[in-house]
Formats: structure tokens, sequence, C-alpha cells
């Protein structure tokens, strides 16, 4: 058990909010106003729970499945375990049941109040660990991008609305962006995915490219592999260009934390390419100093 498991088997808030630094992309920086990065913090304290209860990630001892008020025998049951959560979440929302009892969650009911926020978001990313649980393979492209409606998309809008930014235009550039984020996600994380039962990489592009399931399991990816990895990057930087121009649709501070988010999604996809699209072996990185030159090529505009 890590520093940090212990950490979260004790305290469960603390141990959730600390997998902030070990995050791909910044969750709430320093630079961005102290009441911008609370509000943040508390979005991302649902967000992170509900992904570990998704991929049953939780720190043993059972402390989360206690505060939800599901049996310590059946913690390991992950829909059982959703559903406490999304009860818990509707308490955020209507108290007319009593206050939250997970602290994530009272945590989050200033910032609902303060920002006026919606329970679509939450239900959403809910509804797609859920999804987790019963679909592991995706036919189509667009089955995918329906799966990143779910799972990758209300975090976007939710940061608009904290930040008081949302238009139907963001919105939209918005969702171009965190669905380009989850791809890349996708991509490096393929082995770890298959280690889970979970493939995200389209059947139907698999068939294309003729890739089978047993070639994601190799040491190393084949050719046809590199193929296919090449061409959902090329559909995931395309995305985040489409995305590109909500950076120069805000100002200030939220600038740079937006710039950061498309900086990121297109510096992993540099390092993906920087590999020859193998990604079997584990993720491919990209150094800070490279994440810096693509944010301020976001931020001039010239990309």
């Amino acid at each position: 058990m890590t520093v940090t498991d212990t950490a979260h088997a004790v305290d469960p808030e603390r141990g959730t909010l600390a997998k902030a630094a070990d995050e791909n992309f910044p969750v709430a920086p320093f630079f961005l106003p102290r009441a911008w990065r609370t509000d943040l913090m508390a979005v991302y304290g649902f967000a992170r729970l509900v992904d570990d209860i998704g991929d049953g990630d939780l720190a043993p001892g059972g402390a989360d499945a206690r505060l939800l008020g599901v049996p310590e025998d059946r913690a390991d049951d992950r829909l059982l375990m959703l559903d406490a959560f999304e009860a818990d979440l509707r308490r955020v929302f209507d108290g007319s049941d009593g206050a939250p009892r997970h602290p994530l969650l009272r945590r989050l009911v200033p910032t609902v109040r303060r920002r006026a926020l919606t329970p679509e978001p939450f239900l959403g990313l809910i509804a797609a660990n859920r999804q987790d649980q019963l679909v592991a393979r995706y036919e189509t492209y667009d089955d995918l991008l329906a799966y990143c409606e779910l799972s990758a998309n209300p975090v976007g809008r939710l940061v608009l609305a904290v930040t008081g930014t949302s238009t139907p235009e963001r919105i939209r550039r918005s969702d171009e962006i965190c669905t380009a984020l989850q791809i890349v996600e996708h991509l490096q994380d393929v082995a770890e995915d298959l280690g889970r039962d979970r493939i995200y990489l389209p059947a139907e592009d698999m068939k294309r490219f003729r890739v089978q399931e047993a070639d994601l399991a190799a040491p190393s990816a084949n050719a046809s592999v590199r193929a296919l990895i090449a061409y959902e990057a090329a559909r995931a930087r395309d995305l985040l260009n489409e995305g590109a121009p909500l950076v120069g649709s805000v100002h200030g501070r939220l600038r740079l934390l937006l710039a950061g988010f498309v900086a990121g999604g297109r510096a992993a996809l540099n390092a993906i390419a920087a590999a020859d699209h193998d990604v079997l072996p584990g993720p491919p990185k990209s150094g800070k100093v490279h994440l810096l030159r693509e944010a301020g090529v976001v931020l001039r505009g010239e990309g």
C-alpha cells in the first residue's frame, strides 16, 4: 500500500484529492483565482471518485463503501457502489433526504450553490462509469463519441460553468477538446484498458487495419496496430484543432488553463508519434518543455 493509499484509507477525501497531482492535465493550477481553484477541486473530487469506483481503484479498507451506506461485503459491487454514489449526489441538489454522506459530495454543495450547477454533467460521469461495467467494446467511432459525451464532455462543461463563461459555441468547442483528450487517453492506455477487459478502439477500425485483440496484448505493437493508432491519433488531433478556438474566446487566467488542456493533448499526441505509435509498452510521455512550447503555440493562435 502506498502512502497515498494509506491516507485514503484513513481519510477518503484527502486521499482522493491528492491524486490531482498525478493527472495528465492541470486540475486547479496556482495561477487561477482562489475561488475557482476551490470549486474546480470540488468538481475534481467528484470526478476522481466516480472514476475510482468504476475502475475498482478505491483504496482498501472499505471507507468509501461505509460512507455511502454500502455493506462492506458488497464494496466490490461497482454497480451497487455507483447507484449509492448517485443517490448521495442527489442529496447535493435536493436536501430533503439530508446532507450528502460522503465528504467529497459535502464539499461539492457550496460549489453547486455558488455556481448554480445542474445535476446533468455529474450524472453523465456516473452514467459513463456505469456503462464501463456493461460495455467493454465499441463497434463504431460514433459509438465511442457517444461514450465520450458522457465520460469526458461534462468535465469541460463544468469548467465553463464554474468560471461563468458558458455559451453554446464555447460548449461545442469544449466538447471537441474533451472528446479529443479522452481519445488520447484511450490511445495511451490501450494495454492498461485491455487488462481491465476494455477496448476503446472501434471494432470497425480494428477490422479495417486487420488488428486482432490478441495483437493488443503483445509487448510491442506490430505494423497494423501502429497504423491503427496513427489513424485514431489523427482523428483526435483534428478534434483538438476544431476545439482550439475556444482558447481565444476567453481572456486572462482561464485562457492559460484552456491552453494547457489543448497543449497537453497535442504534446501527448506528439509523444505517441515520437514512439512510432507503439503504445503497448506503456503511455509515451512528453516533457514539460515540450508542453510549454505547445502552450505557447496555442496562446499565439498559430495552430
